[in-house]
């Protein structure tokens, strides 16, 4: 996947482009969706898949006061993310307040014609663009007309005749349903870092424990708990289980124990992948548990299948 920090950056390098924009913040089951009919469309025509996103997200910009609001992926989880789902071509636009005044018109015509020329705008149900959010597929239809590009919309993705949303992600994430937000998702739910060693775990097996480091403040961290999880080490998949817990001064920490394996891992780069929480409890850091509770927390864990 080549990857692309402006659609100027882009312009001349992608062939007959097929386009869509948005956000798509956590690379959900709707998006991937969307990033298929991308490359239908591109291999009919012989053209790529291309992807505008924003960095940061938009409403981290335009309100600054929602301090509340998290993202469900890093920058770097997105990424790696929207490669795995098959798009060929990703262009990241730094938002800003001044780019929040680009027209609908503007970004059509200037941006993905005049940068990327694209041949097909593809948009998701009730997608909207532009400064007060008035482009939208009726819109492009329109304006199809005059440009001669092709347009389409792909329908919303229900799961259990509910649709998909990040905002539902998101809430299912905040109250630890970690495999209501995986089958939104269409994937495990991840954190991506660097591993430090950390505190012993306490119990009968004095497991050591690698924390992950927390890069990316607006990252969305799953409720205080014991999860089941998976350490992935390039190509070894480790099966773990994960305290996250909340230090003196507040801040999230995130620590693995490999169940089978006794690796010096520190200081590598990991994927975290989270399957469930089996305890709701507050571990309070790693010397503040109950031994006992930690043992039972690991037969759970070790009873899954996953």
């Amino acid at each position: 996947m080549n990857v692309y920090y402006h659609t100027a950056e882009a312009a001349g390098k992608i062939h007959d482009a097929v386009v869509t924009t948005g956000s798509f913040d956590g690379v959900h089951v709707g998006h991937k969706l969307i990033i298929n009919r991308l490359n239908e469309i591109a291999k009919d025509i012989g053209g790529e898949s291309v992807l505008i996103t924003f960095y940061p997200h938009p409403r981290k910009v335009l309100y600054p006061d929602q301090e509340n609001l998290k993202m469900i992926n890093s920058q770097e989880e997105k990424i790696e993310l929207l490669r795995k789902a098959g798009l060929q071509n990703l262009v990241i636009i730094p938002f800003s307040l001044e780019f929040s005044r680009t027209t609908s018109h503007d970004f059509v015509v200037n941006m993905l014609i005049g940068h990327l020329g694209a041949r097909v705008i593809v948009v998701g149900h009730n997608h909207h663009f532009g400064y007060a959010r008035k482009g939208d597929y009726s819109y492009l239809h329109h304006l199809s007309r005059d440009l001669g590009f092709g347009v389409e919309e792909i329908p919303l993705k229900m799961i259990e005749n509910e649709t998909v949303s990040s905002t539902k992600i998101r809430k299912a994430l905040v109250e630890g349903n970690i495999q209501r937000a995986n089958a939104y998702l269409d994937h495990q739910y991840i954190i991506m870092g660097k591993l430090y060693a950390g505190k012993p775990i306490p119990g009968d097996s004095g497991l050591p424990s690698l924390g992950i480091n927390l890069t990316a403040d607006e990252k969305l961290i799953p409720p205080p708990g014991i999860y089941a999880t998976n350490v992935m080490l390039e190509e070894k998949c480790l099966k773990s289980m994960t305290f996250v817990w909340y230090d003196s001064d507040g801040l999230a920490r995130v620590e693995s124990a490999l169940l089978y394996d006794e690796l010096a891992v520190a200081g590598q780069q990991a994927t975290l992948y989270f399957y469930k929480r089996v305890m709701e409890s507050n571990p309070a850091g790693n010397g503040g548990m109950d031994p006992m509770v930690v043992e039972e927390a690991r037969e759970m864990v070790e009873d899954l299948i996953y």
